[in-house]
């Protein structure tokens, strides 16, 4: 009965451990939205948390996903010591269309949603240099249901929306949400206050780094910070 009992304990202690390694290897699926609204990827404790500051109309946002997305889910997200946040920025309603859409739904939705505007940027923008001064006035009008939906249709983000699981109610109220709206905004404003004047920015553990746009210039300063 000792000897069973032993090697039911045993068993137990190696259940524990191998449930802790999955758990410690899942950093790259764990996921939270803050009160503020940004989004978080990562171990929420993380030695190192990366902040990027990005607009959706930003061709160098785009240029960093491609670039830097594959490269931080795979060899530092998953070990637990960096943790993601992205911090919206607001330029322009078109901007802002497309972060009420990123954040549309779960929290665990977004950094899928993020990655298919940001990846896909180049085809759903096009139509931006050969809009109409009708298109254009459409873009901004005060009415915050009926300027989403516009730019909704005349950049085809109810398509990219559907391929993302997304049916056209879904999107409706998304593209309505007031609150949601304000929240966005209001981060924008924030990360002006913090000095952020270009996008991407980037800060790391609430320090923005100066003259660091791309991710040549980031990763020597998070790997340094990851010693």
């Amino acid at each position: 009965m000792r000897a069973l009992a032993g090697l039911l304990t045993l068993a137990a202690a190696l259940g524990l451990i191998a449930t802790g390694a999955a758990a410690q290897s899942n950093w790259s699926r764990a996921m939270l939205r803050t009160p503020a609204g940004t989004n978080v990827l990562g171990n929420p404790q993380a030695k190192v948390r990366l902040t990027q500051y990005v607009s959706y109309t930003c061709t160098d946002c785009a240029r960093f996903q491609v670039e830097a997305d594959a490269v931080l889910q795979l060899a530092y997200i998953p070990s637990g010591r960096l943790a993601i946040e992205v911090h919206h920025v607001i330029r322009s309603p078109i901007d802002l269309t497309a972060a009420m859409l990123a954040n549309c739904g779960a929290k665990e939705k977004f950094f899928l949603n993020h990655s298919a505007l940001l990846f896909g940027q180049a085809r759903w923008l096009k139509p931006l240099s050969g809009a109409s001064s009708v298109q254009r006035a459409r873009w901004v009008q005060p009415e915050l249901g009926a300027r989403n939906r516009a730019i909704a249709a005349d950049f085809k983000l109810y398509d990219l929306m559907a391929t993302r699981g997304y049916d056209r109610q879904s999107v409706e109220q998304c593209l309505t949400d007031r609150a949601m709206a304000d929240r966005l905004e209001a981060q924008s404003r924030a990360a002006s206050d913090a000095g952020v004047s270009a996008t991407p920015g980037f800060a790391i553990n609430g320090k923005l780094l100066l003259n660091t746009h791309d991710w040549a210039k980031l990763r020597p300063q998070l790997d340094e910070s990851l010693k």
